[in-house]
């Protein structure tokens, strides 16, 4: 195994935050986004987690600690969400308690990117868990499942069953779906729960609060209505009701 001389390691500041290289679709960009706005949401009360999108990620278990590997996106959990106060140039595993992502994800592009080989290889030596290929337009180019999840058993990246497929480890589990009120209907992924409910947006949420309390009403109108109607059928005044 290659040795690192960890004294020697370089900063967060000293290194390379972005290599400005565009990415290939709007997919690469968008699909992680709405995992990380959702999770803003679903895990609001909570500081140990940290969901980086299109960030490098420098370990020592590549030729060079200077060379990150860049996720579309990806989730560490035991670590500060805003480290520092601030937010982070880059995912630098050295400063962060050697804590390494738990969860990745890559998004498949029309330029195919490594996913299914170069980069699990490097994945399964950084030691993720879990490693998501999200391939909805290019699957069947690839000879692959539009979305499959592996699992690190043993050293080995193994392809799992189920859809959505839950995440013990997590607490999450990862899925396709169509937002009910995306005009366009744009496929993307979201979380899950263990019985395999998607978690709603906040503002999912708040519209099926209004609902809820709509029909409330409308249901309570309804029962007064009704009541009124059965009073005066036996003769009696409903606004004459004795207090």
């Amino acid at each position: 195994m290659l040795q690192i001389d960890r004294s020697h390691l370089p900063t967060s500041d000293e290194l390379i935050s972005s290599d400005d290289t565009p990415v290939d679709n709007e997919d690469q960009n968008f699909i992680p986004n709405v995992l990380l706005f959702l999770l803003e949401y679903i895990w609001e009360s909570r500081d140990d987690w940290y969901f980086g999108v299109d960030m490098g990620i420098y370990h020592t278990t590549g030729l060079n600690p200077k060379v990150p590997i860049v996720p579309d996106g990806f989730l560490s959990l035991g670590v500060e969400r805003r480290k520092g106060g601030g937010s982070r140039k880059s995912y630098v595993v050295w400063e962060e308690q050697d804590i390494v992502p738990m969860f990745v994800l890559e998004v498949v592009s029309q330029t195919p990117g490594g996913e299914y080989d170069e980069k699990l290889s490097i994945y399964t030596k950084l030691g993720v868990k879990y490693y998501a290929i999200y391939n909805p337009k290019f699957w069947r180019r690839d000879g692959h499942l539009p979305l499959e999840v592996y699992k690190l058993v043993e050293g080995v990246y193994q392809l799992q069953l189920g859809e959505p497929f839950f995440m013990p480890e997590i607490g999450l589990g990862i899925g396709r779906c169509v937002l009910p009120n995306d005009r366009l209907k744009r496929e993307v992924l979201s979380w899950f729960d263990e019985r395999g409910d998607r978690y709603l947006s906040a503002e999912e949420c708040e519209r099926q609060r209004t609902e809820h309390e709509r029909l409330a009403k409308e249901q309570a109108l309804q029962r007064a209505e009704w009541l009124e109607a059965l009073l005066r059928s036996q003769g009696i005044n409903p606004n004459r009701l004795p207090e």
